[in-house]
Protein backbone atom coordinates (compact mmCIF):
# COMPACT_ATOMS: atom_id res chain seq x y z
CA UNK A 1 0.00 0.00 0.00
CA UNK A 2 1.24 3.04 -1.32
CA UNK A 3 -0.06 5.78 1.53
CA UNK A 4 0.97 9.90 1.33
CA UNK A 5 -0.07 13.25 2.73
CA UNK A 6 -0.38 15.21 -0.22
CA UNK A 7 -1.15 19.24 -0.98
CA UNK A 8 -3.01 19.69 -3.68
CA UNK A 9 -2.55 23.15 -5.24
CA UNK A 10 -5.65 25.88 -5.93
CA UNK A 11 -4.17 28.98 -6.99
CA UNK A 12 -4.33 31.86 -5.28
CA UNK A 13 -6.09 29.89 -2.65
CA UNK A 14 -2.63 28.19 -1.69
CA UNK A 15 -3.36 24.52 -1.21
CA UNK A 16 -5.75 21.38 0.21
CA UNK A 17 -4.45 18.97 1.82
CA UNK A 18 -5.27 15.38 1.07
CA UNK A 19 -4.69 11.91 1.97
CA UNK A 20 -3.32 9.37 -1.46
CA UNK A 21 -3.34 5.65 -0.50
CA UNK A 22 -3.21 3.00 -3.34
CA UNK A 23 -3.25 -0.67 -3.00
CA UNK A 24 -0.41 -2.49 -5.28
CA UNK A 25 -2.27 -3.30 -8.77
CA UNK A 26 -4.62 -0.59 -7.97
CA UNK A 27 -7.44 -1.04 -10.57
CA UNK A 28 -8.34 2.01 -10.16
CA UNK A 29 -9.06 5.39 -7.72
CA UNK A 30 -11.77 6.82 -6.24
CA UNK A 31 -11.72 10.96 -5.25
CA UNK A 32 -13.88 11.54 -2.46
CA UNK A 33 -16.04 15.18 -2.27
CA UNK A 34 -16.75 15.94 1.30
CA UNK A 35 -19.73 17.79 1.67
CA UNK A 36 -21.62 20.39 4.86
CA UNK A 37 -17.93 21.08 6.08
CA UNK A 38 -17.07 17.80 6.98
CA UNK A 39 -12.83 17.03 5.80
CA UNK A 40 -10.72 14.55 4.69
CA UNK A 41 -11.18 12.92 8.57
CA UNK A 42 -14.49 12.16 8.15
CA UNK A 43 -15.36 9.05 10.14
CA UNK A 44 -18.09 7.88 7.53
CA UNK A 45 -16.23 8.35 4.40
CA UNK A 46 -13.42 7.13 5.95
CA UNK A 47 -14.70 3.97 6.74
CA UNK A 48 -16.30 3.65 2.76
CA UNK A 49 -12.49 4.75 1.80
CA UNK A 50 -11.55 1.60 4.03
CA UNK A 51 -13.66 -0.94 1.83
CA UNK A 52 -12.60 0.31 -1.37
CA UNK A 53 -9.01 -0.14 -0.42
CA UNK A 54 -9.77 -3.42 1.03
CA UNK A 55 -10.94 -4.45 -2.70
CA UNK A 56 -8.25 -3.15 -4.30
CA UNK A 57 -9.33 0.07 -5.24
CA UNK A 58 -7.23 3.35 -4.53
CA UNK A 59 -8.80 6.88 -2.98
CA UNK A 60 -7.79 10.51 -2.47
CA UNK A 61 -9.71 11.75 0.78
CA UNK A 62 -8.80 15.94 0.53
CA UNK A 63 -10.64 19.03 1.77
CA UNK A 64 -12.49 20.75 -0.39
CA UNK A 65 -12.09 24.25 1.54
CA UNK A 66 -9.07 25.34 3.22
CA UNK A 67 -9.29 26.43 6.45
CA UNK A 68 -10.05 30.17 6.46
CA UNK A 69 -12.91 28.92 3.47
CA UNK A 70 -14.37 26.50 5.75
CA UNK A 71 -14.92 29.12 8.55
CA UNK A 72 -17.50 30.75 6.67
CA UNK A 73 -20.08 28.49 6.09
CA UNK A 74 -21.68 30.14 2.91
CA UNK A 75 -18.66 28.68 1.20
CA UNK A 76 -20.33 24.83 1.82
CA UNK A 77 -23.17 25.47 -0.46
CA UNK A 78 -20.62 27.16 -3.28
CA UNK A 79 -21.27 24.99 -5.90
CA UNK A 80 -18.84 26.64 -8.07
CA UNK A 81 -15.97 26.96 -5.55
CA UNK A 82 -16.92 23.17 -5.05
CA UNK A 83 -16.94 21.77 -8.13
CA UNK A 84 -13.90 23.73 -8.84
CA UNK A 85 -11.59 22.29 -6.52
CA UNK A 86 -13.42 18.46 -7.45
CA UNK A 87 -11.71 19.06 -10.42
CA UNK A 88 -8.34 20.90 -9.22
CA UNK A 89 -7.85 17.29 -7.55
CA UNK A 90 -8.85 15.38 -10.43
CA UNK A 91 -6.10 17.37 -12.72
CA UNK A 92 -3.54 16.69 -9.47
CA UNK A 93 -4.01 12.60 -9.70
CA UNK A 94 -4.16 12.61 -13.36
CA UNK A 95 0.18 14.20 -13.02
CA UNK A 96 0.63 12.09 -10.15
CA UNK A 97 3.02 9.03 -10.82
CA UNK A 98 1.10 5.35 -10.29
CA UNK A 99 -2.27 6.95 -9.81
CA UNK A 100 -2.12 9.26 -13.20
CA UNK A 101 -2.98 6.06 -15.31
CA UNK A 102 -5.90 4.69 -12.97
CA UNK A 103 -9.69 4.80 -14.13
CA UNK A 104 -11.14 7.50 -11.57
CA UNK A 105 -14.74 7.45 -9.95
CA UNK A 106 -16.09 9.88 -7.49
CA UNK A 107 -17.71 9.65 -3.90
CA UNK A 108 -19.67 12.79 -2.95
CA UNK A 109 -21.66 13.39 -0.40
CA UNK A 110 -23.72 15.97 0.85
CA UNK A 111 -22.94 19.50 -0.97
CA UNK A 112 -19.79 17.06 -2.30
CA UNK A 113 -22.01 15.04 -4.06
CA UNK A 114 -23.74 18.06 -6.64
CA UNK A 115 -19.62 19.22 -6.67
CA UNK A 116 -18.87 15.33 -7.77
CA UNK A 117 -21.77 15.40 -10.45
CA UNK A 118 -21.22 18.19 -11.90
CA UNK A 119 -17.27 17.62 -12.06
CA UNK A 120 -18.42 14.70 -14.03
CA UNK A 121 -19.85 16.20 -16.48
CA UNK A 122 -17.22 18.42 -17.24
CA UNK A 123 -15.51 15.29 -17.74
CA UNK A 124 -17.44 13.30 -20.26
CA UNK A 125 -14.80 10.29 -21.22
CA UNK A 126 -12.84 10.36 -17.87
CA UNK A 127 -14.84 9.55 -14.64
CA UNK A 128 -15.99 5.70 -14.73
CA UNK A 129 -18.66 6.25 -12.19
CA UNK A 130 -20.05 8.33 -9.43
CA UNK A 131 -21.29 7.46 -5.95
CA UNK A 132 -23.90 10.22 -4.04
CA UNK A 133 -23.58 9.13 0.03
CA UNK A 134 -27.18 11.72 1.46
CA UNK A 135 -26.07 13.79 -1.40
CA UNK A 136 -27.94 17.11 -2.55
CA UNK A 137 -27.68 15.91 -6.60
CA UNK A 138 -31.01 18.29 -6.87
CA UNK A 139 -27.97 21.33 -6.62
CA UNK A 140 -26.61 20.48 -9.56
CA UNK A 141 -29.61 21.11 -11.73
CA UNK A 142 -29.96 21.28 -15.20
CA UNK A 143 -26.12 20.09 -14.93
CA UNK A 144 -27.47 16.94 -13.69
CA UNK A 145 -28.01 16.12 -17.74
CA UNK A 146 -24.62 16.19 -19.05
CA UNK A 147 -23.45 13.51 -16.69
CA UNK A 148 -22.77 10.62 -18.33
CA UNK A 149 -20.83 8.33 -15.68
CA UNK A 150 -23.36 5.45 -14.09
CA UNK A 151 -24.22 7.05 -11.28
CA UNK A 152 -25.69 5.68 -7.85
CA UNK A 153 -27.91 7.78 -5.50
CA UNK A 154 -27.55 6.07 -1.72
CA UNK A 155 -30.03 7.87 0.37
CA UNK A 156 -31.16 6.92 4.37
CA UNK A 157 -34.85 5.92 4.41
CA UNK A 158 -35.60 8.37 7.21
CA UNK A 159 -33.85 10.87 5.68
CA UNK A 160 -37.40 11.56 4.01
CA UNK A 161 -36.50 15.40 2.75
CA UNK A 162 -33.47 14.36 1.26
CA UNK A 163 -34.82 11.55 -0.44
CA UNK A 164 -37.66 13.58 -2.13
CA UNK A 165 -34.89 15.55 -3.59
CA UNK A 166 -32.93 12.83 -4.91
CA UNK A 167 -35.79 11.13 -6.85
CA UNK A 168 -36.40 14.94 -8.46
CA UNK A 169 -32.44 14.84 -9.11
CA UNK A 170 -32.47 10.75 -10.07
CA UNK A 171 -35.38 11.83 -13.08
CA UNK A 172 -33.16 14.45 -14.48
CA UNK A 173 -30.07 11.96 -14.90
CA UNK A 174 -29.48 10.71 -18.34
CA UNK A 175 -26.68 8.28 -17.54
CA UNK A 176 -27.33 4.58 -16.36
CA UNK A 177 -28.07 5.54 -12.69
CA UNK A 178 -29.71 3.38 -9.90
CA UNK A 179 -31.41 4.98 -6.75
CA UNK A 180 -30.89 2.78 -3.22
CA UNK A 181 -32.34 3.32 0.30
CA UNK A 182 -30.96 2.22 3.32
CA UNK A 183 -34.23 1.23 5.25
CA UNK A 184 -34.19 3.39 8.55
CA UNK A 185 -30.72 5.23 8.66
CA UNK A 186 -30.98 9.27 8.84
CA UNK A 187 -28.99 11.73 6.34
CA UNK A 188 -25.50 10.45 8.87
CA UNK A 189 -25.97 7.62 8.46
CA UNK A 190 -25.15 6.91 11.96
CA UNK A 191 -27.47 3.86 12.60
CA UNK A 192 -25.57 0.47 13.41
CA UNK A 193 -24.95 -1.36 10.15
CA UNK A 194 -25.99 2.05 7.71
CA UNK A 195 -22.45 3.62 7.27
CA UNK A 196 -21.63 -0.13 6.26
CA UNK A 197 -24.44 -0.90 3.71
CA UNK A 198 -22.65 2.16 1.83
CA UNK A 199 -19.74 0.78 1.65
CA UNK A 200 -21.02 -2.45 0.62
CA UNK A 201 -23.17 -0.33 -2.13
CA UNK A 202 -19.98 1.53 -3.12
CA UNK A 203 -17.56 -1.33 -3.49
CA UNK A 204 -20.08 -3.07 -5.71
CA UNK A 205 -20.59 -0.48 -8.01
CA UNK A 206 -17.19 1.06 -8.30
CA UNK A 207 -16.08 -2.41 -8.72
CA UNK A 208 -18.55 -3.46 -11.51
CA UNK A 209 -17.29 -0.89 -13.59
CA UNK A 210 -13.13 -0.41 -13.16
CA UNK A 211 -10.80 -3.32 -14.60
CA UNK A 212 -11.23 -6.61 -12.55
CA UNK A 213 -8.31 -7.83 -9.79
CA UNK A 214 -5.11 -9.35 -12.20
CA UNK A 215 -5.89 -12.49 -10.48
CA UNK A 216 -9.91 -11.76 -10.35
CA UNK A 217 -12.11 -14.11 -9.27
CA UNK A 218 -16.08 -14.58 -10.82
CA UNK A 219 -18.36 -14.39 -7.94
CA UNK A 220 -17.46 -17.44 -5.47
CA UNK A 221 -21.36 -17.54 -4.91
CA UNK A 222 -23.03 -17.16 -7.88
CA UNK A 223 -25.86 -19.26 -9.81
CA UNK A 224 -25.40 -20.65 -13.73
CA UNK A 225 -28.64 -20.33 -13.92
CA UNK A 226 -32.38 -19.68 -12.46
CA UNK A 227 -32.51 -23.82 -12.81
CA UNK A 228 -28.95 -24.18 -10.65
CA UNK A 229 -30.94 -21.89 -7.88
CA UNK A 230 -33.60 -23.97 -7.80
CA UNK A 231 -31.73 -27.23 -7.06
CA UNK A 232 -29.54 -25.39 -4.56
CA UNK A 233 -32.96 -24.53 -2.56
CA UNK A 234 -34.19 -27.08 -2.71
CA UNK A 235 -31.32 -29.19 -1.17
CA UNK A 236 -31.87 -26.49 1.55
CA UNK A 237 -35.75 -27.06 1.66
CA UNK A 238 -35.60 -31.03 1.96
CA UNK A 239 -36.27 -30.99 5.51
CA UNK A 240 -39.61 -29.80 5.14
CA UNK A 241 -40.62 -32.36 2.39
CA UNK A 242 -42.49 -34.54 5.07
CA UNK A 243 -44.67 -31.36 5.83
CA UNK A 244 -46.19 -31.93 2.11
CA UNK A 245 -45.80 -27.82 1.34
CA UNK A 246 -47.09 -25.90 -1.37
CA UNK A 247 -45.08 -24.17 -3.74
CA UNK A 248 -45.96 -20.50 -5.16
CA UNK A 249 -43.54 -18.82 -6.67
CA UNK A 250 -43.61 -15.21 -7.83
CA UNK A 251 -43.76 -14.97 -11.85
CA UNK A 252 -42.30 -14.99 -14.22
CA UNK A 253 -38.38 -15.73 -12.75
CA UNK A 254 -39.48 -17.11 -9.38
CA UNK A 255 -41.53 -19.97 -11.57
CA UNK A 256 -38.32 -21.26 -12.68
CA UNK A 257 -36.66 -21.39 -9.15
CA UNK A 258 -40.29 -22.96 -7.65
CA UNK A 259 -40.64 -25.57 -10.61
CA UNK A 260 -37.33 -27.14 -9.24
CA UNK A 261 -38.44 -27.17 -5.96
CA UNK A 262 -41.30 -28.56 -6.08
CA UNK A 263 -40.02 -31.35 -8.76
CA UNK A 264 -37.81 -32.26 -5.74
CA UNK A 265 -39.95 -31.71 -2.70
CA UNK A 266 -42.82 -33.39 -5.20
CA UNK A 267 -45.26 -30.82 -4.33
CA UNK A 268 -48.43 -28.69 -6.19
CA UNK A 269 -46.36 -25.29 -7.68
CA UNK A 270 -49.11 -22.18 -8.51
CA UNK A 271 -48.49 -18.88 -8.59
CA UNK A 272 -49.01 -15.61 -7.04
CA UNK A 273 -48.69 -12.64 -9.14
CA UNK A 274 -47.51 -9.36 -7.77
CA UNK A 275 -47.22 -6.00 -8.92
CA UNK A 276 -45.20 -2.97 -8.52
CA UNK A 277 -46.58 0.30 -8.24
CA UNK A 278 -43.84 2.78 -9.38
CA UNK A 279 -43.56 6.54 -9.07
CA UNK A 280 -45.31 8.44 -11.20
CA UNK A 281 -42.03 10.13 -13.15
CA UNK A 282 -39.96 7.08 -12.71
CA UNK A 283 -41.99 3.47 -12.83
CA UNK A 284 -38.71 1.68 -12.20
CA UNK A 285 -38.86 3.02 -8.58
CA UNK A 286 -41.13 1.11 -6.57
CA UNK A 287 -43.39 3.40 -4.18
CA UNK A 288 -45.24 0.07 -3.23
CA UNK A 289 -46.91 -3.18 -4.29
CA UNK A 290 -50.20 -4.90 -5.14
CA UNK A 291 -50.93 -8.45 -4.95
CA UNK A 292 -54.29 -9.60 -6.34
CA UNK A 293 -57.66 -11.37 -4.83
CA UNK A 294 -60.43 -10.53 -2.49
CA UNK A 295 -59.94 -8.17 -1.64
CA UNK A 296 -56.51 -7.03 -2.73
CA UNK A 297 -53.69 -6.25 -0.57
CA UNK A 298 -51.98 -2.88 -1.45
CA UNK A 299 -48.67 -2.28 0.21
CA UNK A 300 -47.51 1.32 -0.21
CA UNK A 301 -44.37 2.63 1.66
CA UNK A 302 -46.75 5.94 3.58
CA UNK A 303 -43.21 7.95 3.99
CA UNK A 304 -41.82 7.60 0.62
CA UNK A 305 -45.49 8.56 -0.57
CA UNK A 306 -45.84 11.51 1.47
CA UNK A 307 -42.20 13.11 0.59
CA UNK A 308 -43.03 12.64 -3.01
CA UNK A 309 -46.66 14.18 -3.03
CA UNK A 310 -48.24 11.16 -4.78
CA UNK A 311 -51.80 11.74 -4.60
CA UNK A 312 -54.65 9.38 -3.93
CA UNK A 313 -55.93 9.78 -7.72
CA UNK A 314 -52.64 7.95 -8.61
CA UNK A 315 -52.17 5.38 -6.32
CA UNK A 316 -55.89 4.55 -7.51
CA UNK A 317 -55.38 4.65 -11.14
CA UNK A 318 -52.60 2.39 -10.61
CA UNK A 319 -54.01 0.11 -8.82
CA UNK A 320 -56.67 -0.49 -10.91
CA UNK A 321 -54.20 -1.22 -14.02
CA UNK A 322 -52.04 -3.29 -12.05
CA UNK A 323 -54.80 -5.37 -10.82
CA UNK A 324 -56.02 -5.87 -14.43
CA UNK A 325 -52.28 -6.68 -15.44
CA UNK A 326 -52.76 -9.26 -12.49
CA UNK A 327 -56.27 -10.54 -13.74
CA UNK A 328 -55.01 -11.15 -17.16
CA UNK A 329 -51.39 -13.00 -16.34
CA UNK A 330 -53.75 -15.04 -13.79
CA UNK A 331 -55.84 -16.08 -16.67
CA UNK A 332 -53.17 -16.80 -19.17
CA UNK A 333 -51.29 -19.19 -16.71
CA UNK A 334 -53.88 -20.87 -14.75
CA UNK A 335 -55.94 -21.29 -17.66
CA UNK A 336 -59.27 -21.42 -16.36
CA UNK A 337 -57.83 -23.91 -13.10
CA UNK A 338 -58.68 -22.67 -9.61
CA UNK A 339 -55.63 -21.62 -7.64
CA UNK A 340 -54.38 -24.07 -5.02
CA UNK A 341 -55.91 -24.45 -1.96
CA UNK A 342 -52.86 -23.48 0.99
CA UNK A 343 -55.92 -23.56 4.00
CA UNK A 344 -53.59 -25.28 6.73
CA UNK A 345 -50.37 -25.59 4.39
CA UNK A 346 -46.70 -24.68 4.77
CA UNK A 347 -46.05 -22.45 1.85
CA UNK A 348 -43.12 -21.95 0.28
CA UNK A 349 -43.04 -18.60 -1.47
CA UNK A 350 -40.68 -18.28 -4.31
CA UNK A 351 -38.46 -15.87 -5.96
CA UNK A 352 -35.68 -16.07 -8.15
CA UNK A 353 -34.19 -13.01 -5.68
CA UNK A 354 -34.88 -10.05 -3.62
CA UNK A 355 -34.00 -6.71 -3.54
CA UNK A 356 -36.02 -4.55 -1.28
CA UNK A 357 -38.78 -6.55 -0.37
CA UNK A 358 -41.40 -4.53 -1.03
CA UNK A 359 -42.86 -7.08 -3.66
CA UNK A 360 -42.26 -10.25 -1.32
CA UNK A 361 -43.75 -8.38 1.75
CA UNK A 362 -47.09 -7.55 -0.03
CA UNK A 363 -47.66 -11.68 -1.34
CA UNK A 364 -46.79 -12.64 2.05
CA UNK A 365 -49.39 -10.26 3.75
CA UNK A 366 -51.73 -11.80 1.01
CA UNK A 367 -50.89 -15.00 1.48
CA UNK A 368 -51.64 -14.91 5.25
CA UNK A 369 -55.23 -14.01 4.23
CA UNK A 370 -55.63 -17.36 3.26
CA UNK A 371 -54.82 -19.17 6.50
CA UNK A 372 -51.91 -21.56 5.57
CA UNK A 373 -50.41 -22.91 8.81
CA UNK A 374 -47.06 -21.70 8.17
CA UNK A 375 -45.29 -19.48 5.43
CA UNK A 376 -41.49 -19.94 4.55
CA UNK A 377 -39.78 -17.42 2.01
CA UNK A 378 -37.09 -19.00 -0.12
CA UNK A 379 -34.60 -16.95 -2.32
CA UNK A 380 -31.02 -17.82 -3.94
CA UNK A 381 -29.92 -14.48 -2.97
CA UNK A 382 -31.22 -10.81 -1.18
CA UNK A 383 -29.32 -8.49 1.26
CA UNK A 384 -29.21 -9.10 4.83
CA UNK A 385 -31.22 -6.05 6.25
CA UNK A 386 -34.05 -7.10 3.35
CA UNK A 387 -34.01 -10.81 4.82
CA UNK A 388 -34.29 -8.96 8.47
CA UNK A 389 -37.57 -7.28 7.35
CA UNK A 390 -39.13 -10.40 5.91
CA UNK A 391 -38.03 -12.07 8.72
CA UNK A 392 -40.86 -10.09 10.74
CA UNK A 393 -43.90 -10.99 8.22
CA UNK A 394 -43.12 -14.65 7.77
CA UNK A 395 -42.39 -18.01 10.17
CA UNK A 396 -39.05 -18.25 7.96
CA UNK A 397 -36.50 -17.64 5.56
CA UNK A 398 -34.20 -19.38 3.53
CA UNK A 399 -31.94 -17.52 1.59
CA UNK A 400 -28.57 -18.88 0.53
CA UNK A 401 -26.76 -16.41 -0.24
CA UNK A 402 -26.84 -12.67 1.71
CA UNK A 403 -23.68 -11.07 -0.07
CA UNK A 404 -21.83 -7.48 1.29
CA UNK A 405 -21.65 -6.29 -2.18
CA UNK A 406 -25.78 -6.93 -3.25
CA UNK A 407 -26.39 -4.28 -5.44
CA UNK A 408 -29.02 -6.09 -7.89
CA UNK A 409 -30.23 -9.89 -8.30
CA UNK A 410 -28.89 -10.22 -11.63
CA UNK A 411 -25.58 -9.72 -10.61
CA UNK A 412 -25.29 -13.03 -9.16
CA UNK A 413 -26.51 -15.28 -12.40
CA UNK A 414 -24.16 -15.67 -15.36
CA UNK A 415 -27.39 -16.64 -17.62
CA UNK A 416 -30.28 -13.95 -16.28
CA UNK A 417 -32.30 -14.07 -19.41
CA UNK A 418 -35.89 -12.64 -19.07
CA UNK A 419 -38.34 -15.77 -18.92
CA UNK A 420 -41.30 -15.77 -21.39
CA UNK A 421 -44.93 -16.40 -20.53
CA UNK A 422 -44.83 -19.26 -22.17
CA UNK A 423 -42.06 -21.06 -20.16
CA UNK A 424 -43.89 -20.21 -17.00
CA UNK A 425 -47.35 -21.98 -18.70
CA UNK A 426 -45.23 -24.94 -19.56
CA UNK A 427 -43.53 -25.21 -16.09
CA UNK A 428 -46.89 -25.16 -14.35
CA UNK A 429 -48.35 -28.06 -16.73
CA UNK A 430 -45.42 -29.90 -16.56
CA UNK A 431 -45.50 -29.97 -12.20
CA UNK A 432 -49.41 -30.22 -12.53
CA UNK A 433 -49.07 -33.39 -14.74
CA UNK A 434 -45.88 -35.20 -12.48
CA UNK A 435 -47.88 -35.07 -9.20
CA UNK A 436 -50.10 -38.62 -8.44
CA UNK A 437 -53.99 -37.81 -9.14
CA UNK A 438 -56.05 -36.53 -5.93
CA UNK A 439 -52.56 -34.68 -4.82
CA UNK A 440 -53.30 -30.95 -4.57
CA UNK A 441 -52.94 -28.73 -7.65
CA UNK A 442 -53.00 -32.29 -9.88
CA UNK A 443 -54.61 -33.05 -12.65
CA UNK A 444 -58.98 -34.03 -12.18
Amino acid sequence: METAAVEIPVGAAGSLAGELELPAGARGLVVFAHGSGSSRRSPRNGRVAAGLRARGMGTLLFDLLTEEEAAHRANVFDLPLLTQRTLAATRWIRQHGAAASLPLGYFGASTGAAAALVAAGQEPEGIAAVVSRGGRPDLAGSLLERVLAPTLLIVGGADTHVLALNCLAFERLRCPKELFVVPGAGHLFEEPGAIEEVMQLACAWFGDRFPPPRKGDSLPNSFADRREAGWRLAEALLPRRDERPVVLALPRGGVVVGYEIAAALRAPLDVLGVRKIGAPWQPEFAIGAIVGGTPPTLLLHDDVVRQLGVDAAYIESEKTAQLANLARQEALFRRGRPAVDVTGATVLLVDDGIATGATMEAAARALRRKAPRAVVIATPVAPRHTIQILRQQVDDVVCLLTPPDFRAVGQFYDDFRQVSDEEVVSLLDRQRAALPRGSAGAGE
